[in-house]
């Protein structure tokens, strides 16, 4: 499913983060220290290779809502933003520490010229974080930044399961 919002297409579709070769920048779901991990965090890392990490490791630690950018080394992409997505909590300001991974990477993705990135559905998988309403902050914040973006004029949410692909598709419609 696609969407054009002020002529940035936003689209959902099922798949392989680590095997976009079309797109300029993937977005990963790091941890704090961005030393590799489970899930996507480890997918990307095992795909691009030992030098990811190193590089990653470098600019760490960050903090939940914040984003840093390497090289994407063996991944057939230009680059990687390493994103940390909140653990859900009802007591902490989650919503915005979500939207922050998405608005941070889409800037970074402006300041390197990239016409086009990818992210996985952050902060869905061991962090918890409810489908519906982080697919909405998602295209919520991704739509909100299409208004200013430059470079960027694809966007794409490659989303590992079919319930994730249908809670991002709902969002993506209601934006």
């Amino acid at each position: 499913m696609q969407r054009e919002i002020n002529g940035m297409t936003i689209e959902c579709r099922r798949g392989d983060i680590t095997d976009q070769p079309d797109i300029d920048i993937i977005v990963n779901a790091a941890n704090k220290q961005l030393k590799g991990g489970g899930g996507v965090d480890g997918a990307i890392n095992r795909a691009a290779g030992p030098k990811l990490v190193e590089a990653s490791l470098k600019r760490a630690p960050i903090e939940a809502g914040e984003a840093v950018i390497t090289d994407a080394f063996e991944l057939p992409n230009r680059h990687v933003v390493h994103c940390v997505g909140p653990v859900y909590s009802q007591s902490q300001p989650v919503a915005a520490q979500l939207a922050s991974c998405y608005r941070t990477a889409m800037q970074l993705a402006e300041d390197h010229g990239a016409a086009s990135i990818a992210f996985p559905a952050i902060s869905c998988g061991v962090y918890g974080y409810p489908l519906d309403e982080a697919a909405d902050i998602a295209l919520g914040t991704v739509a909100d930044c299409a208004s200013r973006a430059q470079s960027v004029k694809t966007v794409r949410f490659v989303l590992f399961s079919q319930d994730v692909l249908a809670a991002f598709e709902r969002a993506l419609s209601a934006h």
